[in-house]
């Protein structure tokens, strides 16, 4: 700022001009981080909306799925080997297995997912989405497109949960290959890395130990302002056909931010685009992999169970899977019914919805059923459900949770650990 006065000697002429100078560089400084701060916020804001939104529809669609995900399970082990029917069976089991994954996306996006959270390396998650058949479709579609690895062989631990850490590198490379039409180069890339002060680009990064997920492409690049909606579901500039349902890079978010990572994006129109995901390190050790156990193994000895759901459909559908494996099995379409039902029959295990409506909640029933009974034994089963009231329910002593629809081994395998976990 430049303010300008005159100056006169004692008869009144001009000898001078007297100039003030006032330095306001660490004013617009401050003006630009807090326009930065009100964009995360208007992004972060914007999201939560649409996952709202979001998790609404697909808490609905798992329950609609869940028939057409279930009981081919159960057909498919009655039906002789030779039988017509086997094969459309199986296409439907796909189909809706197919659609239960596209739902999963939903609640990734709405935060609603609980994903299995295991220590895994990166690395080796990359790799494996690098030989998968989804990797080769992409690569069918843009075979100019040549896809690159620089590892860091010493990388270190996050914990995560594979699938979806997979999807993420998954939507990544198939956003880097649709931004480079005539052929081009992606670049994956791993590294620990160390933020000793907070960096203010996309996200705020805090200061911590991290490890870094780089897509980078030598595409077409991004606006300013595409890059303030590329998250933002359905936003695409993509092939329709070709590219998926428009969700891919709001799954990206949504699991970054799951997984309490950050995420910052540079690009520029012409000059490629680069995305980097900060996920925190965890010095656990990684528990060695076990072979897949059989449906036969996870059998009941005909322990009592008591499934605990608001929808019909629901209670039919594990009531079903559950006799067959042997178990004996009590419904109730409440968690007040499933609190009297326990005060006058003893139970094995619970099978608790974690949402249901009117009503207490499967936390709530959980809570009340312990009071009676401090060591009773339960299971939490729902395809959306806020993760901090599954932690409190396994915090309380509930076992595994079940993700909806229903899958025969899934259900069984948790159901079966419930019941042979010890007590002290």
């Amino acid at each position: 700022m430049i303010g300008n006065r005159l100056v006169h000697d004692d008869q009144g002429r001009i000898t001078g001009i007297r100039s003030t100078l006032q330095d306001i560089s660490v004013r617009k400084r401050a003006e630009e981080e807090n326009t930065k701060l009100q964009a995360r916020l208007q992004r972060a804001e914007k999201m939560e909306a649409i996952g709202t939104l979001a998790g609404g529809v697909a808490h609905d669609l798992n329950n609609i799925l869940s028939g057409i995900v279930s009981y081919p399970d159960l057909m498919l082990m009655q039906l002789p080997e030779d039988s017509p029917f086997r094969r459309p069976v199986a296409v439907m089991q796909d189909s809706g297995k197919r659609a239960a994954a596209i739902v999963q996306d939903l609640l990734t996006l709405a935060r609603r997912a609980v994903p299995t959270m295991e220590v895994v390396n990166l690395n080796e998650v990359i790799s494996e989405y690098l030989k998968s058949p989804e990797r080769e479709k992409l690569m069918s579609f843009h075979p100019e497109v040549q896809v690159e690895t620089r590892f860091d062989e010493g990388l270190l631990n996050i914990v995560g949960s594979p699938l979806h850490l997979s999807k993420t590198v998954m939507n990544l490379v198939s956003n880097a290959a649709e931004a480079m039409p005539r052929g081009g180069r992606v670049l994956i890339s791993t590294d620990n890395r160390y933020v000793d002060n907070p960096i203010k680009g996309y996200d705020h990064v805090e200061e911590g130990d991290y490890v870094t997920l780089t897509v980078s492409d030598t595409g077409v690049g991004i606006s300013e302002a595409d890059r303030n909606r590329i998250f933002e579901p359905f936003y695409t500039k993509k092939v329709m056909g070709r590219s998926g349902t428009g969700l891919g890079m709001a799954v990206v978010w949504g699991t970054v931010k799951d997984h309490k990572g950050y995420i910052d994006v540079q690009s520029a129109e012409g000059k490629g685009t680069i995305f980097t995901l900060y996920f925190p390190v965890t010095l656990e050790e990684r528990l060695k992999d076990k072979p897949p156990a059989s449906v036969e193994e996870y059998r009941g000895r005909g322990e009592s169970i008591l499934v605990v759901d608001d929808v019909e459909g629901q209670r039919e559908i594990a009531s079903a899977l559950l006799s067959h494996l042997g178990y004996t099995v009590a419904v109730v379409s409440s968690g007040e019914a499933a609190v009297e039902y326990v005060k006058r029959t003893p139970l094995d295990l619970l099978v608790l919805d974690m949402v249901m409506d009117p009503g207490i909640d499967g936390l709530e029933t959980y809570r009340r059923i312990l009071e009676m009974h401090p060591k009773q034994k339960a299971i939490i089963a729902s395809g959306f459900s806020e993760t901090l009231r599954v932690k409190e329910a396994q915090r309380l002593g509930a076992g595994p949770y079940v993700k909806k629809p229903y899958t025969l081994g899934k259900l069984a395998e948790a159901v079966r650990k419930e019941l042979d976990r010890s007590q002290a």
